[in-house]
Protein backbone atom coordinates (compact mmCIF):
# COMPACT_ATOMS: atom_id res chain seq x y z
CA UNK A 1 0.00 0.00 0.00
CA UNK A 2 1.47 3.56 -1.35
CA UNK A 3 2.64 5.62 1.96
CA UNK A 4 0.47 8.87 2.42
CA UNK A 5 3.29 10.97 2.51
CA UNK A 6 6.12 11.75 -0.38
CA UNK A 7 8.88 9.60 -0.04
CA UNK A 8 11.42 12.69 0.37
CA UNK A 9 11.38 14.44 4.03
CA UNK A 10 12.46 17.68 2.54
CA UNK A 11 8.82 17.83 0.68
CA UNK A 12 7.75 17.62 3.60
CA UNK A 13 9.54 20.21 5.83
CA UNK A 14 8.68 22.60 3.11
CA UNK A 15 5.29 22.25 3.18
CA UNK A 16 4.51 21.32 6.33
CA UNK A 17 1.38 23.22 7.07
CA UNK A 18 -0.40 21.86 4.19
CA UNK A 19 0.46 18.32 5.62
CA UNK A 20 -0.96 19.44 9.15
CA UNK A 21 -4.33 20.76 7.20
CA UNK A 22 -4.32 16.85 5.46
CA UNK A 23 -3.72 15.54 8.49
CA UNK A 24 -6.34 17.19 10.45
CA UNK A 25 -8.94 16.70 7.26
CA UNK A 26 -7.56 12.45 7.45
CA UNK A 27 -8.06 13.05 11.64
CA UNK A 28 -11.98 14.77 11.45
CA UNK A 29 -12.64 12.20 8.72
CA UNK A 30 -11.85 8.98 10.27
CA UNK A 31 -13.94 10.29 13.94
CA UNK A 32 -16.78 10.59 11.89
CA UNK A 33 -16.25 7.40 10.42
CA UNK A 34 -16.09 5.97 14.14
CA UNK A 35 -19.30 7.51 15.44
CA UNK A 36 -21.37 6.80 11.99
CA UNK A 37 -19.69 3.70 11.19
CA UNK A 38 -22.46 2.52 9.18
CA UNK A 39 -22.45 5.51 7.03
CA UNK A 40 -18.70 5.25 6.72
CA UNK A 41 -19.30 1.30 5.88
CA UNK A 42 -22.19 1.95 3.13
CA UNK A 43 -20.03 5.56 1.90
CA UNK A 44 -16.69 2.72 1.24
CA UNK A 45 -19.06 0.04 -0.36
CA UNK A 46 -20.46 2.78 -2.88
CA UNK A 47 -16.70 4.50 -3.72
CA UNK A 48 -15.58 0.43 -4.38
CA UNK A 49 -18.49 0.65 -6.80
CA UNK A 50 -17.72 3.39 -8.55
CA UNK A 51 -14.66 2.54 -8.48
CA UNK A 52 -14.87 -0.44 -10.08
CA UNK A 53 -17.22 0.85 -12.97
CA UNK A 54 -15.08 3.62 -13.74
CA UNK A 55 -12.36 1.41 -14.17
CA UNK A 56 -14.55 -1.62 -15.58
CA UNK A 57 -15.38 1.31 -18.47
CA UNK A 58 -12.13 3.11 -18.77
CA UNK A 59 -10.37 -0.89 -19.41
CA UNK A 60 -12.85 -1.88 -21.81
CA UNK A 61 -12.54 1.42 -24.23
CA UNK A 62 -9.14 0.69 -23.86
CA UNK A 63 -8.81 -2.57 -24.81
CA UNK A 64 -11.66 -2.01 -27.63
CA UNK A 65 -9.40 1.17 -28.83
CA UNK A 66 -6.73 -1.61 -28.90
CA UNK A 67 -8.73 -3.63 -31.11
CA UNK A 68 -8.38 -7.89 -31.24
CA UNK A 69 -5.35 -8.38 -32.47
CA UNK A 70 -4.02 -6.99 -29.38
CA UNK A 71 -2.14 -9.00 -27.31
CA UNK A 72 -3.93 -10.04 -24.18
CA UNK A 73 -7.63 -9.00 -25.86
CA UNK A 74 -9.96 -11.61 -24.77
CA UNK A 75 -8.22 -11.61 -21.07
CA UNK A 76 -8.72 -7.98 -20.73
CA UNK A 77 -11.76 -7.70 -22.07
CA UNK A 78 -13.00 -10.48 -19.43
CA UNK A 79 -11.52 -8.68 -16.81
CA UNK A 80 -13.04 -5.06 -17.53
CA UNK A 81 -16.71 -6.73 -18.08
CA UNK A 82 -16.40 -8.26 -14.83
CA UNK A 83 -14.59 -5.43 -13.30
CA UNK A 84 -18.04 -3.03 -14.60
CA UNK A 85 -20.56 -5.82 -13.91
CA UNK A 86 -18.90 -6.38 -10.03
CA UNK A 87 -19.02 -2.72 -9.79
CA UNK A 88 -22.31 -2.36 -11.15
CA UNK A 89 -23.26 -5.11 -8.72
CA UNK A 90 -22.37 -3.33 -6.08
CA UNK A 91 -23.68 0.65 -6.86
CA UNK A 92 -27.41 -1.54 -7.47
CA UNK A 93 -27.52 -3.45 -4.18
CA UNK A 94 -25.23 -1.81 -2.06
CA UNK A 95 -26.81 -3.53 1.21
CA UNK A 96 -25.83 -7.01 -0.57
CA UNK A 97 -22.55 -5.26 -1.73
CA UNK A 98 -21.60 -4.44 2.29
CA UNK A 99 -22.31 -8.24 3.37
CA UNK A 100 -20.21 -9.24 0.82
CA UNK A 101 -17.24 -7.18 0.98
CA UNK A 102 -17.66 -7.97 4.84
CA UNK A 103 -17.38 -11.88 3.93
CA UNK A 104 -14.09 -11.08 1.82
CA UNK A 105 -12.85 -8.86 4.45
CA UNK A 106 -13.11 -12.07 6.77
CA UNK A 107 -11.76 -14.02 4.31
CA UNK A 108 -8.77 -11.99 4.64
CA UNK A 109 -8.71 -11.76 8.25
CA UNK A 110 -9.18 -16.06 8.46
CA UNK A 111 -6.63 -16.77 5.66
CA UNK A 112 -4.21 -13.80 6.54
CA UNK A 113 -3.79 -15.43 10.23
CA UNK A 114 -3.16 -19.24 9.00
CA UNK A 115 -0.26 -17.79 7.04
CA UNK A 116 0.99 -16.10 9.48
CA UNK A 117 1.45 -19.03 12.15
CA UNK A 118 3.64 -21.19 9.96
CA UNK A 119 5.59 -18.10 9.31
CA UNK A 120 6.09 -17.22 12.81
CA UNK A 121 6.88 -20.62 13.84
CA UNK A 122 9.94 -20.77 10.70
CA UNK A 123 11.08 -17.40 12.09
CA UNK A 124 11.39 -19.01 15.86
CA UNK A 125 13.30 -22.57 14.39
CA UNK A 126 15.49 -19.75 12.97
CA UNK A 127 16.20 -18.37 15.60
CA UNK A 128 14.56 -14.64 15.09
CA UNK A 129 13.78 -13.01 18.49
CA UNK A 130 10.25 -11.07 17.05
CA UNK A 131 8.33 -14.40 15.60
CA UNK A 132 5.98 -13.92 18.75
CA UNK A 133 4.89 -10.51 17.32
CA UNK A 134 4.43 -12.38 13.76
CA UNK A 135 2.50 -15.28 15.84
CA UNK A 136 0.42 -12.28 18.12
CA UNK A 137 -0.38 -10.77 14.52
CA UNK A 138 -2.26 -13.94 13.08
CA UNK A 139 -3.86 -14.78 16.11
CA UNK A 140 -5.07 -11.48 16.10
CA UNK A 141 -6.41 -11.42 12.37
CA UNK A 142 -8.26 -15.11 13.43
CA UNK A 143 -9.87 -13.91 16.26
CA UNK A 144 -10.73 -10.20 14.32
CA UNK A 145 -12.20 -12.69 11.06
CA UNK A 146 -14.08 -14.90 13.39
CA UNK A 147 -15.66 -12.04 15.27
CA UNK A 148 -16.89 -10.25 12.60
CA UNK A 149 -17.93 -13.82 11.15
CA UNK A 150 -19.84 -14.57 14.34
CA UNK A 151 -21.42 -10.80 14.47
CA UNK A 152 -22.96 -10.97 11.04
CA UNK A 153 -25.60 -9.69 9.02
CA UNK A 154 -25.36 -7.27 11.46
CA UNK A 155 -21.32 -6.71 11.98
CA UNK A 156 -21.23 -6.01 8.24
CA UNK A 157 -22.92 -2.69 9.00
CA UNK A 158 -20.39 -1.46 11.09
CA UNK A 159 -16.84 -3.07 10.69
CA UNK A 160 -16.00 -1.51 7.37
CA UNK A 161 -16.88 2.00 7.70
CA UNK A 162 -15.39 1.26 11.61
CA UNK A 163 -11.98 0.29 10.10
CA UNK A 164 -12.18 3.02 7.56
CA UNK A 165 -12.03 5.21 10.46
CA UNK A 166 -9.28 3.68 12.39
CA UNK A 167 -7.21 3.90 9.43
CA UNK A 168 -7.96 7.45 8.89
CA UNK A 169 -7.28 8.32 12.28
CA UNK A 170 -4.33 6.68 12.69
CA UNK A 171 -2.90 7.86 9.34
CA UNK A 172 -4.02 11.36 10.04
CA UNK A 173 -2.05 11.73 13.58
CA UNK A 174 1.01 10.04 11.65
CA UNK A 175 1.13 13.00 9.26
CA UNK A 176 0.32 15.48 11.57
CA UNK A 177 3.16 13.79 14.50
CA UNK A 178 5.42 13.99 11.33
CA UNK A 179 4.47 17.23 9.97
CA UNK A 180 4.98 19.17 13.19
CA UNK A 181 8.63 16.91 13.84
CA UNK A 182 10.11 17.93 10.73
CA UNK A 183 8.39 21.72 10.95
CA UNK A 184 10.23 21.85 14.28
CA UNK A 185 13.58 20.57 12.92
CA UNK A 186 13.25 23.17 9.91
CA UNK A 187 13.09 25.93 12.83
CA UNK A 188 15.95 24.43 14.90
CA UNK A 189 17.51 24.29 12.03
CA UNK A 190 17.22 28.13 11.20
CA UNK A 191 17.65 29.13 14.38
CA UNK A 192 20.55 27.56 15.06
CA UNK A 193 22.12 29.12 11.32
Amino acid sequence: MPSPLPRRAETIRKHSGWFMIYAAVLILLGLFALFAPAVATLSAELTFGWLLVIGGFAGLIAILRAGTSASGFWWSLLISIALLLAGASLLWRPIEGVMTLTIVLISYFIATGIFKIPAAFRYRSEGEGGWIWMLFSALVDLALGIIIFLGLPASAFWVLGLLVGVNFLFTGVAVLMIAVSMRRWQKGRTASS
